[in-house]
């Protein structure tokens, strides 16, 4: 599966940059779906949405397990852990992922190493500006 970056406007200094941005869709196991644009990040340890996302498909967020998770800067935010379903180019995948109230506002989730770069073969092309995913 092919995926080209997104072009977006930089809000500090208005340049243009690029993001290996997807479309998914989530699902819980209630059969609640959403849309979604995630974020693949190398450098995410795990997959993490924004808490209301998870209230949409019928999540019960602060049931999930609590993890502290560090970012850049060292902060921490609280996340809550629960399994979900997600579908990448119409092919359907379980993911155990966070959830946090933490979220930057509409922005962007995030997919990382546990949950779905141990799922797929992922190919960055800046170059060309594509991202490539291949099922393992």
């Amino acid at each position: 599966m092919k995926f080209k970056y997104q072009k977006l406007r930089s809000s500090k200094t208005e340049e243009i940059i690029y993001r290996p941005i997807i479309h998914i869709s989530i699902a819980s196991d209630q059969g609640k779906t959403q849309d979604y644009f995630v974020l693949v990040d190398s450098g995410a340890d795990n997959c993490i949405f924004d808490a209301e996302i998870g209230e949409i498909i019928g999540l019960k967020i602060k049931e999930g397990e609590l993890k502290k998770v560090y970012g850049v800067g060292g902060k921490s935010i609280n996340v809550y852990f629960h399994n979900i379903f997600i579908s990448v180019g119409g092919h359907e995948y379980p993911l155990k992922c966070g959830f946090s109230y933490e979220m930057a506002q509409n922005g962007y989730g995030l997919l990382g190493q546990i949950g779905f770069f141990d799922k797929f073969k992922v190919i960055f092309d800046y170059t060309k500006k594509i991202i490539e995913l291949r099922p393992k």
